[in-house]
């Protein structure tokens, strides 16, 4: 059997019808010493309780569902015949989140509330209270909700713990609302830090994997350690039979900062800083000719111009072995890393550069907009009717998750109801040339749609290979 990646809050319910962000007390810099940990040494050490820890963190973990409004389509054998008329339905999702906010501020998982119409949050008491949706970051798989509490009231919070000293075998608690059974604790170890391989492909955090008991409901729900601090939000598992393996799987702490920080101070997307530079992996192979003791590291193999790489003196056929003092095991950390940062921070990158080492200091910044996204829907007679287009430029393909260092041009991001979903255009197709005219702009795309051409030689960009049609209007 397969194993899958589960997105768990994954309890459908289909019914038919007509303050600052709390601060850690761990955070310190990675420069002190850390933590001493010990097993338990005799029978009575293993007695012990967990109980004092849930009681400091259970009361700022939270129950939400969420409603949306779906038309279903009748049988089409009747629609042949004109009878039947497309129904709603009410779908429905549960799964948990965490007060991060003594003024009602929750983190949770976006794919707990995507497309959400109605959002009930529950706390622990079992006061209901409706919420609405601060900011959302698929990406992350992050949201943010606010509630509304009694004037004067400060709700329970967890601190959120991004001091990074969590250690592989560290002590955990799950906490959420497993089947919508009620609030449920369930204990284990951390498993694995920085498990970056996604089955997305993105990179955008550096997963903390536990063997903590993670069900269907716990999605958004809190990762916290022996302190009582959140150290991460529970975000999927991997199984074959879609309930518990012991393999889940939490945003880390320092990325769910940045999301509530970015969302307290009014920002409805998060701005992750970009490298500048494409970077791979080191394999066996390329250390052994490089003469390195261990294939770890991330080798640049381009440099974006005036980027914030190039600007802090990167080069191409650098090795980063470190960042901030921590040792880069793969590209995907480093891009991890850097995206962490908030603009404007420095970060400083340990480089080897043929026999030695170097300290290069990087600014961290936003990918550029260049060219301006120029976002337009195109209609008409014309290929490219009912296609939503941009200019593709590093803080797109960001965006999208893409390759920043593709080729500038212009990205399809929406295909509608028209001619160009009959030709086969889909989302991320890269336009190229249309009738000969080389399309670098959206603005040179709508002017050449606009000359009433009646055939059209088009050529676009899928998956890397150029793809030439003819179409008549």
């Amino acid at each position: 059997m397969r194993a899958y990646r589960v997105l768990i809050p994954a309890l459908a319910l289909l019914v038919a019808c007509s303050d600052p962000a709390a601060r850690s007390q761990a955070q310190t810099t990675p420069e002190l010493a850390q933590p001493t940990r010990t097993a338990p040494s005799s029978a009575l050490g293993l007695k012990q309780s967990f109980a004092p820890v849930v009681k400091r963190a259970a009361p700022a973990v939270v129950n939400i569902s969420a409603k949306r409004l779906v038309r279903q389509q009748t049988d089409p054998f009747w629609e042949m015949f004109g009878l039947g008329a497309p129904r709603s339905r009410v779908e429905g999702s549960l799964g948990s989140g965490v007060l991060v906010r003594a003024d009602g501020v929750i983190i949770t998982n976006y794919h707990v509330v995507q497309g959400g119409q109605e959002i009930t949050v529950a706390l622990a008491d079992r006061r209901e209270f409706p919420a609405r949706i601060l900011l959302a970051d698929p990406r992350t798989d992050l949201a943010v909700l606010k509630i509304d509490p009694p004037s004067g009231e400060r709700l329970p919070v967890l601190a959120i713990d991004d001091s990074g000293d969590a250690q592989i075998g560290d002590l955990v608690l799950a906490i959420g609302d497993p089947f919508g059974v009620g609030q449920t604790v369930t204990n284990g170890i951390i498993s694995a830090l920085n498990r970056t391989a996604d089955p997305n492909g993105d990179a955008s955090a550096a997963y903390i994997q536990t063997d903590a008991a993670i069900n269907p409901g716990n999605s958004g729900g809190a990762l916290v350690d022996m302190d009582g601090d959140l150290i991460g939000v529970n975000s999927f598992i991997i199984s074959r039979s879609g309930a518990s393996a012991g393999v889940g799987f939490a945003v880390p702490a320092a990325v769910v900062r940045r999301v509530v920080e970015t969302a307290a101070g009014g920002g409805r997307a998060v701005v992750r800083p970009w490298l500048g530079a494409r970077t791979q992996s080191v394999t066996p192979e390329m250390a052994r000719a490089m003469g390195l003791a261990l294939p770890q590291g991330a080798l640049v193999a381009d440099v974006w111009p005036e980027g914030p790489a190039a600007r802090a003196g990167l080069r191409q056929g650098d090795l980063v072995v470190s960042i901030d003092g921590r040792p880069v095991p793969d590209a995907a950390a480093i891009t991890y890393a850097v995206g962490a940062h908030r603009p404007g921070e420095v970060v400083r990158l340990g480089v080897r550069r043929g026999q030695g080492e170097v300290i290069l200091n990087l600014r961290a910044e936003a990918p550029p907009a260049i060219p301006p996204r120029d976002e337009r829907q195109i209609t008409g007679r014309n290929p490219f009717d009912g296609t939503t287009v941009v200019n593709l430029s590093p803080a797109v393909a960001d965006e999208l998750g893409l390759d920043t260092f593709t080729r500038p041009g212009v990205l399809v991001i929406k295909v509608g109801a028209g001619f160009a979903m009959n030709a086969g255009l889909r989302p991320g197709d890269l336009v190229r040339a249309v009738n000969g005219q080389r399309i670098d702009s959206v603005r040179v795309l709508i002017g050449v749609v606009g000359s009433g051409a009646r055939t059209w030689r088009v050529t676009i960009e899928r998956n890397g290979q150029e793809v030439t049609a003819v179409f008549q209007s």
